[in-house]
This record gives structure tokens, sequence and C-alpha cells, in this order.
């Protein structure tokens, strides 16, 4: 079947608004986040054809997303925006402990998605499709629709990628523990967080988690553990990639950028070591700034940085 599109996406955008501090004010700048169409924005940057499903709402907020993906080269043919609906949003405030967030979206235009809002030709026209635990907590109706829209990839070839972002202000551990694993007997990449994964699985040892979910089905484990970088498990090899160090300014969205950077990257070559290594790179680049969008980088801005990093590695043996 032809593949019309690299990555498609389903889940909630939200308007973020970022704290600032400007002449002893502190002000919050309008911004735009979600963690999936973080993904597909930092996806369409490393130049992967892209689309979007889902809903926003009928208001300034929604209409600023539509306007996002159309900068971004993201077709945003199938998403919806019922009449009346609203956008969420979200607060990032900043303080010595990183970043806290705070969240308005009861009700969202995303929270009302239904199974029967999930365009089936779209998910058999893309080559994977991307979801996320958020996509599934924020209600009962979204997290149907995404098992219906993985059901039509399984059926349809396309690999199912998935993060399972665990929020607890959405639902009870107990709860996500059961959808998480039920997604991942689905999954065919699987991308969590290393303390997510711990508070899901009970398990403290990275091998042991990626064993775990493994064992489930999916073919990669991609397991991303901050400044000790990736532990990149499949059925042959389990291998920790290097974080870059980087001197961060937010760390937001830093996880979504790395999913949306490794699904393009393995998508080219089917090698996830290497996809690994390019997306930590990307996840590393998008600290540098304030936000979830506007740090995003590019291709050309990963492979620059990528060369460099060779470049001084290759002096540092020359020195030694």
């Amino acid at each position: 079947m032809q593949r019309d599109f690299d990555l498609l996406a389903f889940g909630e955008p939200l308007m973020e608004f970022a704290e600032v501090t400007r002449d002893g004010e502190h002000l919050f700048l309008p911004g735009l986040g979600g963690d999936t169409s973080n993904v597909i924005v930092a996806a369409a940057r490393q130049g992967a054809r892209t689309a979007f499903m889902g809903a926003v709402g009928d208001d300034p907020f929604g209409r600023r997303f539509l306007e996002l993906w159309d900068r971004e080269g993201v077709d945003r043919s199938f998403v919806r925006s019922p009449k009346g609906s609203q956008t969420g949003i979200y607060f990032i405030s900043y303080g010595p402990d990183g970043h806290e967030f705070s969240y308005r979206r009861a009700g969202s235009a995303s929270a009302l998605v239904q199974p029967d809002d999930v365009p089936a030709e779209l998910v058999r026209r893309a080559a994977i499709l991307h979801v996320s635990g958020i996509s599934q907590a924020i209600s009962a109706s979204a997290c149907d629709a995404v098992f219906h829209a993985i059901r039509i990839a399984r059926e349809a070839g396309t690999v199912v990628a998935y993060d399972p972002n665990l929020r607890l202000r959405l639902w009870p551990l107990d709860r996500a523990r059961a959808i998480v694993d039920a997604t991942a007997r689905s999954t065919d990449l699987l991308l969590p967080g290393l303390d997510d994964a711990r508070q899901l699985t009970g398990l403290d040892e990275p091998e042991a988690i990626c064993r775990h979910y493994l064992a489930m089905g999916p073919q990669v484990v991609a397991l991303t553990m901050g400044k000790d970088g990736t532990m990149v498990a499949t059925r042959e090899r389990m291998v920790v990639i290097e974080a870059f160090p980087v001197q961060a300014v937010d760390a937001t969205g830093a996880g979504d950028v790395f999913d949306g950077s490794f699904l393009v990257r393995w998508l080219a070559g089917r090698d996830p070591f290497a996809a690994a290594r390019y997306a930590n790179a990307a996840a590393a680049l998008s600290t540098l700034g304030h936000g979830a969008v506007a740090p995003i980088p590019t291709r050309a801005d990963v492979q620059a940085f990528l060369a460099k990093t060779d470049r001084l590695a290759q002096m540092d043996r020359g020195r030694a």
C-alpha cells in the first residue's frame, strides 16, 4: 500500500503559557504544546511527511494550532473543530527544582473525541501511527478512540509507536498500568521515560524494564533516561546511547522531540541505535530555549551539531 505520510500523530494539542521574569515582573508568554503535537512538529522539522488527527477548539487557540501545522507542513485535513468547543491550556512555572505544570483541560475538544471520529483511511495511509498515554488519559472516549486507531493501524500494517507519558493528575496509577500494558501489547516501537516506566512496572533497573516491555511484544524499546542517555533494547541487543551534555534552559517537550526525531530516523534506516543517537542530539538542542515548539531543531541543526560533536571527539582522540 502507498504510504502518503511517514508519521501520523493522534492526541491532545494544548495552548501553552510559559512563565518569564522581565524587569521583576512575572509574565506568561503564549506558545503551543501538547505532547503529540510537539512530536509531529519535531518530525516535520526533520523532513518527514507528517499529518495530525484529532480535535482543537473552535476558538483562537485552536486556530493558532491550525496555523502552526500549516507553517510546519503538517497535513491537518482531518483535524476537527466542533462548534463551541474549547482548546485545553497549560501553564509552565519555573523554580529551583525545574519546571512545574498546571493544566486547564477538562471538557476540551480533544477530550470529546470518539472512536467514530478516527479517519480510518488516514491511518492506513501512514507508515507510523504515534499515540501517547496522555491521548488515552484525558477521557474514556479518547482512550477508546486511541485503541480504535491502533486496531486500524495493525490491520493495515501501519507501525504503531507509543509513549506512555504518565500523568497521574489525569488518572490513577492502577488504571494507567492496565491501559499502558494493554497498549504495549499492540505496539511496535515503545518510547517510555525512565521515571514513568519505574512507576508503571514497579521495576527499578533499566535493563529489567526493557526486558519487561519487550516480553509484551514491541520490536524496540527506547527508554529515555535524561542525562544518562537512552537505553535501546531489541530482542538481540541492549545498548545505552549516551546523552549530549548542553547548558539546558528548559526541558519542556524534550521527550517529545526525542520521539519525533527517533521515529523519523528509525523509518529511514530501521536502525534503532542510530536513531536514538540522532534523537538524543535533537532532544538536547531543544532544551536550549524556552517553551515546547520554538526550540525544536531542524534536521540541518541536528546534523551540524552531530558533525561538530564528532569532530571534537576525533580531535580528542588525536590528542590522547
